[in-house]
Order: structure tokens, then sequence, then C-alpha cells
């Protein structure tokens, strides 16, 4: 059963924590599951976080600081020793290790490194802060489980034993040459299947799929999500086995994109969330709101080249937010159909295909949304046939182009190597909403000749 996190039972920590009875404290969280404790932590005092920090094991304490918000794992680790921190990363896998550390500063993270009693450990950790964070070698871990091609079957299920001691989750066993090159992946019930005598390179399976350890962590998650993997080998570049990724990471890879893009598609241009300083969420919002300004400033600017048209003929002036409005729309849906389709790798086919396809979906949904309107406009406003059949026409017109600009936007920024997610949101609403209302107006200009 789900653990309930009250504001009885936050309450009623914080006061033994206020009166330090450490063993009533360890007897509430004695059957609290890590990362039910790090969301407790997220509703405590700094002062109180450190605490409970402090007097719980560190083999429960190290998985619960990785689950931390990353601004409440500052302020936790800010209130922690050198000493008291490298206590902690001693007690993870490398590559939660190595994130955790490199949040720190480079004094802090020579001071920390210099703690970890574990050399070999150490060693691993500063082996993978070399590499980028969003690149395999940033996702990886160093504990695997790896053999010798050249040894049998007794030896390798020996060495297997002394190498899983150090690795939490055996998801794969790896087969190396001398020289540690990678060349494929023993199956555990060929291993309990066959003579110990065996040789292993007789029973291996030789296909085995891997990432280059520079390869972007994006990248990585496709291939795992297409391949439907738990674990995926990382290879340096002459081949040699170096880490392993597993689906963990990819989890935390994929919800970042997610967010990232989610908050490009809204008009933020950074990542930011809900509780940061007004500073910082004002320049992640102000760049596509100056957009959407001057997008704004051009709408008025064509408004105002057809303002004797609208003397005239007042009905279109009232059907201008409706044309605008439709624009924005339709791009805004065409082009998150085509980023989930770039997201997943699942674009196919010819890209003129894909265009006469948008443009029949199109043509579909105008005339019907034109028909509709133009029943309503005749029947409930009794505006004249022309106007009618302007208007109707416009919204065919710009339902078609908007889709189209919707469509093939995000292509060709992702084609340029640009975030395709910059397509939609402020920018294709505010483009559209221009097209928009120019296609209308040159319609207008020419059925009903002013």
């Amino acid at each position: 059963m789900q653990f309930e996190i009250t504001k009885e039972y936050i309450q009623e920590l914080q006061q033994l924590i206020a009166e330090q009875n450490n063993d009533a404290l360890l007897n509430l969280l004695k059957e609290v599951h890590y990362a039910d404790i790090a969301e407790i932590i997220e509703d405590l005092e700094t002062e109180e976080s450190i605490y409970l920090i402090k007097l719980l094991d560190s083999d429960v304490t190290s998985d619960v600081i990785t689950e931390l918000d990353e601004d409440t794992r500052e302020k936790v680790l800010r209130g922690l020793s050198s000493k008291e921190i490298a206590e902690e990363i001693s007690e993870l896998d490398t590559d939660d290790a190595a994130d955790i550390i490199s949040e720190l500063t480079n004094e802090q993270q020579e001071e920390v490194i210099s703690h970890i009693e574990d050399l070999e450990h150490a060693k691993d950790i500063v082996d993978l802060l070399r590499y980028h964070e969003d690149t395999a070698g940033g996702l990886m871990a160093k504990e695997l489980v790896k053999v010798n091609e050249n040894w049998n079957v007794l030896t390798c299920v020996k060495e297997m034993r002394a190498q899983a001691e150090e690795v939490s989750r055996v998801h794969s066993i790896y087969v190396v040459d001398d020289n540690d090159i990678l060349k494929g992946r023993l199956s555990l019930k060929d291993l309990l299947t066959t003579s110990t005598r065996s040789p292993i390179k007789d029973i291996f399976i030789k296909n085995v799929d891997s990432v280059n350890v520079n390869a972007e962590a994006a990248d990585v998650a496709r291939i795992m999500q297409k391949y439907d993997l738990e674990a995926i080998p990382v290879v340096d570049e002459i081949g040699r086995l170096v880490g392993r990724i597993t689906i963990d990471d990819i989890v935390d890879v994929i919800k970042e994109e997610a967010e990232k893009d989610y908050q490009m598609a809204a008009g933020i241009s950074q990542d930011v969330e809900a509780d940061d300083t007004i500073w910082q969420l004002t320049k992640a919002r102000l760049p596509w709101l100056i957009l959407a300004l001057f997008g704004g400033f051009v709408s008025v600017s064509i408004l105002g080249g057809f303002s004797t048209a609208m003397v005239k003929y007042k009905e279109l002036f009232f059907f201008t937010p409706l044309i605008a409005a439709m624009a924005g729309n339709v791009g805004v849906q065409s082009s998150a159909i085509i980023l989930q389709g770039l997201a997943n790798d699942s674009l196919r086919g010819s890209l003129w295909n894909r265009l006469l396809k948008e443009v029949m979906l199109s043509l579909l949904n105008g005339l019907v949304l034109a028909g509709l309107l133009m029943s309503a406009g005749m029947y409930f406003l009794g505006f004249e046939l022309r106007v009618g059949l302007t208007v109707a026409i416009s919204l065919v017109s710009v339902i078609i182009i908007a889709s189209i600009i919707g469509t093939f936007v995000p292509i060709i920024l992702d084609k340029r190597g640009i975030d395709p997610a910059l397509a939609t949101g402020p920018f294709i609403t505010t483009s559209n909403d221009i097209f928009g209302i120019l296609i209308y107006f040159w319609i207008a200009k020419m059925i009903l000749g002013f």
C-alpha cells in the first residue's frame, strides 16, 4: 500500500525533531521507503531536514538525497561537512554519486572525493565527471558484470559472484576480449544449462546494442525506448566497454526532455520552476512575450492598412479574432503532431505525401467549419452573401496555410539542428495570426472589391 504523508504526520515528525527524540523518530520512519522520506524532507525546514539526514543510516539517506529536488538537495548538502557527504556518496552507484558531486563547487568536489575511502569508487566517480551530463558518459554507471570470452563457464560464475557484490541490480552480463572490447552478452539461461567446462566464446550472443560514450542522452533514450531495453552498454571510441546505462536514468532523461519541450511550447525559454525567483521567471518568459508583442504590432499594422474596408464593411471586423484564433489553433495542432513524431522517431515516408495528407485534412476541416459558419452567419447574423463567402473562403485558406506552416516549420528546424519545440506556442501562434489576418483581408479585397 502507498504510504500517505499527512499534515498530522509531518507535525508529529517536527515535534519529535524539536524534542530530539531519536528513538521515536527512527521508529516512525522505520518502514518508510526512501522516496517517501525524500517527499517528507521537502515539507520540512532545512535544519529539520539536515537533522534527519544525520540521524538515519547512510544506506537509506544516500538514496533519499538522490530523490530530493535540486534546490532542497543543495540546501541539505550545504549543512553537511565534506566527510559526511563522502559517507553518503560511498553508498551510491557511481552515476548517482557523480550527479550529486557535480552540483558542488570545484573546491568542495576535491574535498568530498578526498574523503571517499574506496579509492576505486573515487576513481570511477572522477572519470564520470569528465563527461557532459547530457551524454551517454554523463548518464552511465561504472558498476556492471563482465566476463572474458576466453573463460569457461566455471571461471565465469566465480568471477560473476565477486563482481555482483558491487552491483545493486544485474541487468545483463557483458562479454569482452582481453582488451576489454565489447563482444556481446551472455544469457543467464545458457550459463545455467551449459557444461561448466564450455568456453564462453561458444555460447555468448554476439549481437548486442551499445552506444558511444559521447552519444547524446536524447539519442540513447530513443534507442532504449525503441528496442525496449532495461540497460545498454556504453563503449569508447575503440569499442571498449566503459559502463552501462539503466532504464531509471533514461526515465529521468525522458521526463526532463518532456518538461523542456512543454516549457518551450508554452513560450518559456529557460528551465524554471514555480518557486524560482521573480527575476529568473521574468528572464524565461519575457523573450517570447516580446515576440508576441512584436507580432501584435504587425497585426495592428495590417489592420490599419485595411481601415477603409472596415468602414465600408463593418462585419469584417467581427470575424477578425475568429480568423486569427483558428489560424493559431490549427498551427499548434499540426506542429504538436509533428513534434510527437520527431520525439518518437516515428516520422516515415515522403514529405510530399505528408504535405498532401495535411492539405486534404485541412481542406476537409475547413469546409466543415466554413459551412457551419456560413449557415450560422446567414441565419442568425443576417450578413450579406458576399461577406459570408469572404469569411468562408478565408477560413478554409487560413486553415490550410496554418496547417502547412505547423507541419513544416518543426521539420525544417529539426533538419537544421534546432530544437523543433521552438515551433510551437508563441512562435506558431503569432506567425499564423499575422498570416491569417493578411490572407483574410486580401481575399476580402478580391471578393468585395474595395
